[in-house]
């Protein structure tokens, strides 16, 4: 049995809704860091917390595919199913994959691509 109060239920509940919040904010063809989603869900420092949601989610309407590591690289496995999925959704949106990683010509283009409200 686990001992799990509402007002904890609720908390993450509340969370968990801000997390995705945050990502559908996220516009076609731009993407965001983990950290950064935690950080626009008024969560900084919860970049596990975002990575968590996103495999619990259910939510057939939210773009995950928008979300990267930090680096800008696809967080599943090269050439797995998740990630040909990733890749060729952030394709359709106009957003270059070269090696798993979002192609930029320099820095300051990867800036202008990740997405900053």
């Amino acid at each position: 049995m686990t001992n799990t109060s509402p007002a904890l239920n609720d908390s993450a509940d509340i969370r968990r809704t801000q997390i995705c919040a945050a990502i559908r904010a996220i516009p076609r063809g731009e993407v965001r860091a983990y950290g950064e989603v935690a950080s626009a869900a008024g969560l900084p420092g919860r970049a596990r917390l975002v990575a968590k949601v996103l495999t619990q989610s259910t939510a057939h309407d939210l773009p995950w595919h928008r979300v990267l590591r930090a680096d800008g690289r696809i967080a599943f496995p090269a050439n797995s199913e998740h990630f040909e999925m990733q890749r060729r959704r952030l394709l359709a949106e106009g957003v270059s994959v070269v090696n798993g990683r979002i192609a930029a010509r320099a820095a300051r283009d990867l800036d202008a691509m990740l997405w900053h409200p």
